[in-house]
């Protein structure tokens, strides 16, 4: 039998109010024997979505008043009997309440226990519940409706439609290879079965493709404003986030280090990089800068290359462009408020994405817009994107093994070979969604969760 556990679903800190969950066959009957209602009605009484007001108490001593919450197996998030208990929110009050309900038979959760109850007990699969972490650590609005999205079961339906395809084509394979003679064997085709394939890869290459978007959504998109020194970078950081994040002069050399800001773009976080003036230098400081700058642009998700429309480019910025033009990238003209310089409008190494002040604020909406495009952020709106490391490699291997069963077809390697690999094709699709997973696996996942989760 499990045992009973017991956590702080909220935060520890000063709050409103804080919630102690419990889970687990003896759930409601701890939460009893420290609850007093008011109307004298025993807890085990009432029926599930229930809740009563009263105070909590431990050997006679008022805890504090609040209010539990009955949630009965096995419509509750863990599928088990649970209650939920909402207090004031004072952590010194949250620690005796769970010390109140250790006392009484339960025990303190593990991380992420409550969810791993949850996919235990068949109330989620294992991509919703990775789900239900990367909702609440989501940065932007994207973000979480990209994490909601999948923990409503949108990539898990596309993911298990491809899976029962494929599952149907091996039974197929299967009766086929141990009854040829019947007359109700089904009749398989070469021809068929590719179509089938190829259509089933189709969808799993797309999620593949899709990763990065997913990736960029969950985790922010890493943008690095590089140029030259005084060319505006400082400037455009804090025009972006509609704050002062970098100091502004007109002395070169001014951003020593990489300052980091962030913005939100059609929902989706950015992560602004304002990176050190790029330049020879003899100061040892600066030049730590510079190289930390030229780290940004190789690692960032996209590079902003900032040239001063006032004056001509340099060779200088000739040879920083070399750095950046193998990167997702876009050729940004500021300061278009001050007189532009002979021949500073179209550089001879680069063509200009889009003309800016970032003093002003003229052209950022047009800088936005190149930036989803860019990026692709018209993606964010297609919320059936893989979001882990994990993931990724269960549909890439799936795609992986596809392929060699399309390909053994069109070599004329007889079926039942082919209805080898096709099981190794599925394979990793049950262990996207947890139908077949080793413990070290669960392990990992769970790893990252909160203790009250």
């Amino acid at each position: 039998m499990q045992q009973t556990i017991v956590a702080a679903a909220t935060p520890n800190a000063i709050s409103a109010l804080a919630v102690v969950r419990l889970s687990g066959p003896q759930a409601i009957e701890i939460a009893g024997r420290i609850f007093r209602p008011v109307s004298g009605r025993p807890l085990e009484s009432l029926p599930g979505y229930h809740a009563a007001y009263g105070s909590f108490v431990t050997r006679d001593e008022v805890l504090d008043e609040g209010i539990v919450l009955v949630l009965r197996a096995p419509k509750s998030y863990t599928g088990e009997q649970m209650a939920e208990l909402s207090c004031h929110g004072n952590p010194a009050i949250t620690a005796r309440l769970i010390a109140a309900c250790v006392a009484e038979g339960a025990r303190p959760a593990a991380a992420g226990e409550f969810t791993r109850r949850a996919f235990e007990n068949g109330k989620i699969d294992l991509v919703q519940a990775e789900a239900v972490a990367e909702l609440i650590e989501s940065e932007g609005r994207a973000a979480a409706a990209a994490a909601l999205a999948r923990r409503d079961g949108t990539l898990s339906r596309e993911i298990g439609a491809v899976a029962d395809a494929l599952s149907y084509q091996a039974a197929e394979l299967a009766m086929w290879a141990d009854y040829p003679e019947e007359e109700d064997a089904p009749a398989v085709t070469r021809e068929g079965l590719e179509a089938a394939l190829d259509q089933a890869k189709d969808v799993l290459e797309q999620l593949c493709r899709g990763y990065r978007s997913g990736q960029m959504l969950q985790n922010g998109i890493a943008v690095a404003i590089a140029g030259s020194p005084n060319v505006g970078k400082s400037t455009l950081l804090n025009r972006l986030c509609g704050e002062d994040r970098s100091i502004v002069t007109d002395i070169a050399g001014t951003t020593r280090d990489v300052v980091e800001g962030t913005a939100e773009l059609d929902g989706v976080t950015v992560r602004l990089l304002d990176t050190a003036g790029i330049r020879q230098t003899g100061d040892r400081i600066e030049q730590i800068g510079v190289d930390r700058a030229k780290r940004a642009i190789e690692t960032s998700d996209l590079v902003l290359f900032l040239l001063d429309r006032s004056r001509p480019a340099t060779e200088e910025e000739r040879l920083l462009y070399q750095q950046v033009k193998n990167r997702p990238h876009l050729v940004v003209s500021n300061k278009i408020d001050l007189p532009e310089a002979a021949g500073a409008q179209i550089p001879p190494f680069a063509a200009v994405d889009v003309e800016i002040s970032a003093e002003t604020g003229d052209g950022i909406d047009r800088l936005s817009e190149k930036i989803r495009q860019v990026l692709g952020l018209n993606l964010t709106q297609d919320h059936c994107l893989i979001a882990s490391q994990r993931q990724y490699s269960c549909v890439q291997r799936a795609a992986e093994a596809l392929d060699g069963a399309i390909a053994a077809l069109r070599e004329g390697v007889t079926l039942d070979a082919v209805g080898v690999l096709l099981d190794e094709a599925i394979e990793p699709l049950a262990e996207l969604t947890g139908q077949k997973v080793s413990e070290a696996v669960l392990a990992q996942v769970f790893s990252h969760f909160c203790v009250g989760k």
